[in-house]
């Protein structure tokens, strides 16, 4: 399903064998090689469960640790806030250190984090682990390409890459049905803390399969230096940005909110002088800034907040819908939304197959199909005053999945169809921090509207209505997006590499554009 799908940007910001200036070295054996896959797809799945798992979780969450509405919020949130930050520099701790340690040192860490998380007695610890998980991820996550590739030759890349798309499409699906299920069973009485306390067996096969099979490889050959002010002014901002959109309703909206908000202004105003100083140096920045002043890509930028806010802030706000609002349990409610993920997983394969024929049109096409599903969602809500029709909406939601899926693969592509080879790394870091950010954003905003509408009579009606105005909301990002599609280019960008090279980066792109996404979505 991804085997047609060429990210050039994002292909490249992982970096291959010789990106970096590293020696090639003897691969590993064949029995070998696959033992690193199945090592560093445990890995990659480690991260897909825990970035969605609070859509199945929080309510179960609420109930035990007493956790306000905000604090669901930032459970998620904090997490990809987390997340945004860290991607600014995580690819670089593995040119640093190499990217099989940084790989095992991720994991090692995700997993710490997640037992953190299994065994926090209040709501505010747990916010604290999913920060740290985030930035775990964060190291973990950007090494797993790169690491594939030193694993397999070339002519074996393609059979590596194309056996990535439906495993990760098959956890989006399974993920969280078997989290559901599991709170359900409350096995010995953990409830939902045995979701994060199952990462401990993934990730000793992780460690285990990382040591014995993953190629150690020598670091890069130029020196690089880490920008941490500048990641440091990066995540404060995001912070400062994030914390009024979830704290503003509990508090009343106080004027010092306002604050918050120029000083995540001038924080980022800082960012700027700081990566243009560095620049003249001749220092590693985090951002290229001559692809910001494409306006392809800068609306591009824009297109990204505006997307994953919309589609991770109303999968959070539908989760909560159907077990607090509705009274599902988590495995029906995970049955329920399973056929978002199952819509998302069939379009990305038409829209990895239709990328070069349609350009941008493919990410209208989705996006239309997106409206269409979330304007029959709303009639939905808006005829269901005391109860909802399981089948309805999960007929409903696989429409919108659809519509979903079909911009995954192809946006990074065609974001970056008029970006230079020499900006492609920055562009494409750029991007997956966004990704994350606009995530973080989407929880904050659609959270705090829905969280807002249900008032203080918190029945099924109550539920529906606050479900109404987030879907409206949703819809107007939607057409927000649809504009910005406009002035994104016509076209997606082609890998520039050897024939060789073409079927793995195609493979690969279409696989990482996959995990990538789905992973803040369902």
């Amino acid at each position: 399903m991804t085997g047609r799908a060429v990210s050039t940007g994002t292909a490249v910001s992982t970096g291959t064998a010789n990106s970096t200036g590293r020696a090639p070295g003897p691969r590993p054996e064949t029995a070998h090689r696959w033992l690193g896959f199945f090592a560093v797809l445990t890995a990659m799945i480690m991260n897909l469960l825990d970035s969605t798992i609070v859509n199945v979780a929080a309510p179960s969450i609420r109930a035990d640790l007493g956790a306000s509405y905000a604090d669901i919020q930032w459970m998620a949130a904090g997490y990809t806030l987390a997340l945004a930050a860290g991607l600014l520099t995580g690819g670089r701790l593995g040119d640093l250190f190499g990217r099989r340690a940084m790989l095992l040192f991720g994991v090692a860490g995700f997993t710490a984090s997640s037992l953190a998380c299994a065994a926090v007695p209040n709501p505010q610890l747990l916010i604290a682990a999913r920060v740290a998980q985030g930035l775990f991820g964060a190291v973990m996550i950007p090494q797993c390409f790169g690491l594939l590739r030193d694993l397999f030759p070339p002519q074996e890349l393609g059979k590596a890459f194309g056996a990535l798309g439906p495993v990760i499409g098959l956890s989006t699906i399974l993920g969280p049905i078997a989290a559901g299920t599991l709170i359900d069973a409350n096995l010995f009485g953990s409830g939902w803390r045995l979701v994060f306390a199952i990462n401990l067996p993934l990730a000793l096969f992780a460690l285990i399969g990382g040591l014995k099979a993953l190629p150690r490889r020598s670091r890069a050959g130029r020196t690089i230096r880490l920008d941490g002010v500048g990641a440091l002014l990066a995540g404060l901002a995001m912070f400062l940005l994030v914390y009024p959109l979830v704290q503003g309703r509990e508090l009343g909206w106080p004027g010092w909110l306002g604050i918050l908000g120029a000083g995540a202004v001038a924080l980022l105003a800082l960012f700027a002088a700081h990566q243009v100083r560095r620049a003249r140096r001749g220092a590693d920045t985090l951002v290229e800034f001559s692809v910001l002043t494409k306006r392809s890509y800068a609306s591009g930028t824009l297109f990204t907040l505006v997307f994953f806010g919309a589609i991770v802030g109303f999968s959070l706000v539908t989760g909560l819908l159907l077990q607090l609002g509705l009274g599902y349990g988590p495995a029906h409610a995970a049955l329920t939304m399973v056929w978002w993920a199952v819509g998302a997983f069939i379009g990305s394969g038409f829209g990895a197959t239709m990328m070069y024929r349609m350009g941008r049109r493919i990410l209208h096409l989705g996006l239309a199909v997106m409206a269409v599903s979330l304007v029959g969602l709303y009639l939905v809500f808006a005829h269901s005053h005391t109860g909802l029709s399981a089948w309805s909406a999960a007929a409903v939601l696989g429409g919108y999945g659809l519509g979903m899926g079909m911009i995954f693969v192809p946006l990074f592509d065609i974001i970056m169809g008029e970006v230079s080879d020499r900006e492609v790394g920055s562009a494409s870091a750029i991007l997956e921090s966004l990704q994350q950010f606009g995530a973080s954003v989407g929880v904050a905003g659609l959270g705090t509207v829905f969280f807002g509408a249900i008032g203080a009579h918190a029945d099924t009606a109550a539920f529906l209505r606050a479900a109404e105005r987030a879907t409206l909301i949703t819809i107007a990002l939607v057409a927000v997006a649809f504009a910005l599609g406009f002035r994104l280019p016509r076209h997606a960008r082609r890998a520039g590499h050897g024939p060789a090279d073409d079927a793995g980066d195609s493979l690969a792109a279409g696989a990482k554009a996959l995990i990538e996404r789905e992973s803040v979505t369902v």
